[in-house]
């Protein structure tokens, strides 16, 4: 009776590796001839085997259902998706078994899974569809790991996407594996146009050097990201309404590095959008003394004093910001509207003047004023249209103010210029 069961279990168990060969060597067979959906179909009946597999059936499975999944490139994000992982426990199931008969085969696959995600990514990216790009910036990194660019690719547009506690686990990752961002940057001078000019790798730019295109080879070390990271973090939080997590945050960061540039400007944004002026002016100020010609930082004092009404300190950044680069358009403009801005003042003061003699002479000093505003603001409206010839604020205000000064040239020279920017022209 013993000898029947052993017998019969034998039976059971033969049969059911005949039967995960046949479906194996169907979906194999479909996939021969790019049938990817009844690879699929196979791979199902299969499934329900798996458990009774030895490690080389087992292999051979997920290799074949990676396959199918991804259908050379063609599978939907979820097929693609469950590619991977089979892939992934593919390798797991050979590394145990110490023989690693599918585990070339999928190298090969992955390189074009590789250069296909990368692809899709930068599509997705120009479609601004930040989901799907952050998506397949992350596969990237699932199978290039020391490709970590990828991984910081996909935490920032995962924060474009709003998909707040997806981009948390990026950046988490990111910190965990001690990512900076700095990389060795490849530069040389091209001989032709005497322009600095950079390159994917120290192989290309040397060859360039070689043949004497180039000359001048400099390596340089790429910007931190540590501090845009802190900063990306704090904003999550903050969008999550963690303000304190956000305040956090920076600090830990800070605790690493308290004199780092970008950290100081990444913990004054956090501090603006919280309401915190005062403690933003401080760390802007700070950051200037480490960096006194920026001149975005100097903008930004600038447009924090205008709005306080603090009229001389505005000035000063503003013209801090000019010195520095005249062709900034943004200071030129905002220099203009804060001395505009005193108009309001002396309108004020007018209707507030009886009709005494000495009131009417007051009227008259402040006329002048006014007028003297107006010619003040003019260099820096102008500087910023001749930047910038479709800006038409500077357009408008320039036909306001020569309409006012009773200018009629110049007032109808500007008119034709706001009607041609309105027009596209």
């Amino acid at each position: 009776m013993k000898k029947y069961v052993v017998l019969l279990i034998a039976v059971t168990i033969s049969a059911f590796s005949f039967a995960q060969k046949t479906e194996l060597k169907g979906a194999e067979k479909a996939l021969k001839s790019n049938n990817f959906a009844s690879a699929k179909t196979f791979i199902k009946s299969a499934e329900a085997m798996k458990a009774s597999m030895d490690v080389k059936n087992l292999a051979k499975f997920y290799y074949l259902k990676g396959k199918a999944y991804y259908a050379n490139g063609t599978g939907s994000d979820q097929d693609v998706q469950i590619a991977l992982d089979n892939f992934k426990s593919l390798k797991e199931t050979e590394k145990k078994s110490g023989k690693k008969v599918y585990t070339s085969q999928v190298k090969e696959i992955e390189t074009n899974m590789i250069n296909s995600f990368i692809e899709k990514a930068q599509k997705a990216l120009a479609a601004k569809n930040y989901e799907s790009s952050y998506l397949n910036f992350e596969r990237v990194y699932r199978l290039s790991s020391t490709d970590t660019a990828f991984l910081y690719n996909a935490a920032v547009l995962a924060t474009q996407n709003k998909s707040y506690d997806k981009a948390l686990s990026f950046y988490n990752e990111l910190k965990s594996i001690g990512y900076t961002g700095v990389e060795t940057e490849y530069f040389a001078t091209n001989v032709s146009t005497a322009k600095k000019e950079s390159f994917p790798s120290k192989l290309l730019r040397d060859a360039s050097v070689r043949t004497k295109t180039h000359n001048n080879p400099v390596d340089e070390k790429s910007k931190s990201k540590i501090g845009e990271m802190a900063k990306n973090i704090a904003v999550i939080y903050i969008e999550k309404g963690e303000n304190e997590k956000a305040i956090e945050a920076i600090e830990k960061a800070k605790a690493e590095d308290p004199e780092n540039f970008d950290l100081l400007v990444a913990e004054s944004n956090v501090r603006y959008k919280l309401g915190h002026i005062e403690k933003y002016k401080e760390l802007v100020s700070h950051a200037l003394e480490l960096q006194p010609d920026n001149i975005d930082l100097h903008f930004n004092l600038g447009v924090i004093a205008s709005e306080a009404k603090e009229y001389e300190e505005a000035k000063k950044h503003y013209e801090n910001a000019i010195k520095l680069d005249p062709t900034y358009v943004n200071a030129q403009m905002n220099m203009g509207a804060l001395i505009l801005d005193q108009e309001q003042y002396i309108i004020d003061e007018m209707n507030k003047l009886g009709s005494s003699a000495a009131d009417d002479k007051r009227y008259e000093e402040l006329k002048i004023e006014r007028k003297q505003l107006y010619l003040d603001a003019i260099p820096y409206l102008e500087t910023a249209l001749d930047l910038d010839v479709t800006n038409i604020a500077a357009a408008r205000t320039l036909m306001n103010i020569y309409s006012a000064l009773d200018d009629t040239d110049n007032f109808q020279k500007m008119k034709a210029k706001v009607e041609a920017i309105e027009n596209g022209q």
